[in-house]
């Protein structure tokens, strides 16, 4: 039945759910202790925003096979949307735990704990997450945050610039970047972060609090 759940994926990345469902629907229907299809079916449910239903099928899939890393990671990100994010930091670490070694299963964990106000438990795993993809911009950005929510300023700089590097138009990754110079006592790069953050997002308020802060400064000297 291998091909009705790629078949039902492709339909997913297509965004066509109704066909995605009846492939996923024919798969299970053939293979009803396989959890593959659960899993595939609760996801088209959760991208359709079912999510109630497709937490069933995630706890189906799990009935199955309590080691379905995947089935744990739909579960999490579910209970993330939900803003439950004790429960989502449990679902990831199991999905890890099970074996999921994917960029995005660490930087959820990670992101959970963040919210759950446990920066230095969410480090290693934003770092683990930026490891496993270079090139995520967002994972970035959130390590620099996580780096300078425990005062490693110049780590934190260092993430924050990888950051704009990728994206140059990440305006909070400017204004972050302006808080971690005027840390460091440096006004004027601070106040240059703030105005590159303002040319982002003229109505960035924090960025702009910034700014007159260190106009400020700088007018005193």
């Amino acid at each position: 039945m291998e091909n009705k759940n790629a078949l039902g994926i492709q339909y997913m990345q297509e965004g066509k759910y109704e066909e995605a469902v009846k492939c996923f629907h024919e798969a299970i229907e053939a293979n009803p202790h396989d959890p593959v299809g659960y899993i595939n079916f609760g996801n088209v449910l959760a991208a359709a925003g079912e999510e109630d239903k497709a937490i069933r099928f995630f706890k189906k899939a799990l009935s199955l096979d309590e080691q379905a890393a995947t089935a744990y990671y739909g579960l999490g990100s579910i209970y993330y949307n939900q803003k439950q994010f004790a429960k989502a930091k449990d679902m990831f670490e199991q999905a890890v735990q099970k074996g999921l070694n994917d960029s995005d299963a660490f930087f959820m964990l990670g992101m959970s704990l963040m919210f759950l106000e446990q920066p230095r438990l969410a480090l290693p795993y934003l770092q683990r997450a930026v490891e496993l993809n270079e090139d995520d911009a967002e994972a970035l950005f959130q390590l620099g945050l996580c780096l300078a929510q425990l005062e490693f300023v110049d780590e934190a700089i260092r993430y924050l610039e990888r950051t704009i590097a990728l994206d140059d138009q990440h305006a909070d990754a400017c204004y972050n970047l302006g808080v971690a110079y005027a840390y460091k006592e440096e006004a004027q790069t601070a106040l240059d972060w703030f105005t590159k953050a303002l040319s982002i997002q003229p109505d960035h308020l924090l960025a702009g609090h910034g700014k007159k802060l260190m106009e400020k400064a700088l007018g005193q000297r």
